[in-house]
């Protein structure tokens, strides 16, 4: 049958990305467990794929972004190898660059600081890769809920003081010989809030936590830069993106921060 996709376009119009996403996918993925030990979690994910097409083509081939992803899944290997996946996204698709993105919601088990008991949190995580000709970058990107106490609404309030649920997204780059845990970039952040947010507390739990709050007011600024010199420390991190919302409670506008930096 005619190829269509192969005939030649005479806009002289290079496009940068072409590809499909939303696409629904298992992925495995390895995690980190408390007694030192690895595991893998399988996850439900959604996939956004594309390369690069040259302007001498009037398409690219979308159905074999899909043939890619059944073989990995086949293996069990999606989201474990991704620059292999842009490897052979490149070599079958006939691009020069090629992109993929796994968002997925991860699960690590919590304990209430009091009470002891256990439930599953809940983050929006993924994974990114890129490959340039031969220049490859992974980037690693989780978005974490946390407290914040209003330094200023303590210091003038004769009792109380204004919280929120802060958002905050990360996304770290490091070498292909390298690796950081899901379980410890997320503790990094949480680690930053005036306190955690748990899915299950008690009263001696909720009581814990709002007295740890009160006891380490954080603006969004103050959360920000103790991120950043978390991750500035950490010799692994080449890259990193840092951005903060804050929900506010008593005003009509979010608190946000932003940071990005290339070491």
């Amino acid at each position: 049958m005619n190829d269509v996709q192969n005939q030649t376009d005479k806009r002289n119009i290079d496009i940068q990305k072409v590809g499909v996403k939303d696409v629904e996918i298992p992925l495995v993925i390895q995690r980190k467990l408390k007694n030192g030990k690895t595991d893998t979690q399988r996850v439900y994910a959604r996939a956004k794929m594309s390369v690069s097409l040259m302007r001498q083509y009037k398409g690219t081939h979308m159905s074999r972004f899909i043939e890619i992803l059944n073989d990995y899944r086949k293996e069990n290997l999606v989201g474990v190898d991704i620059k292999k996946m842009l490897q052979d996204i490149k070599e079958r698709l006939n691009a020069e660059n090629a992109y993929v993105k796994f968002d997925f919601k991860y699960f690590i088990k919590k304990t209430a600081p009091k009470s002891g008991l256990e439930a599953l949190m809940c983050y929006d995580c993924y994974f990114e890769g890129t490959l340039n000709k031969d220049d490859y970058k992974f980037y690693l990107g989780a978005k974490v809920p946390v407290t914040t106490l209003c330094p200023c609404s303590k210091e003038i309030s004769d009792y109380g003081a204004h919280n929120q649920r802060a958002i905050v997204k990360v996304k770290v780059s490091y070498p292909e010989d390298c690796h950081i845990w899901l379980e410890d970039l997320i503790k990094t952040i949480e680690e930053s809030g005036s306190s955690e947010v748990y899915s299950l507390l008690k009263r001696e739990d909720e009581k814990a936590v709002t007295e740890r709050a009160y006891e380490n007011p954080k603006f969004v600024e103050d959360v920000l830069r103790d991120i950043v010199l978390k991750l500035d420390n950490n010799e692994i991190i080449n890259f990193f993106e840092v951005e903060i919302e804050a929900k506010e409670s008593i005003h009509n506008h979010n608190a946000w921060a932003y940071q990005k930096k290339e070491k």
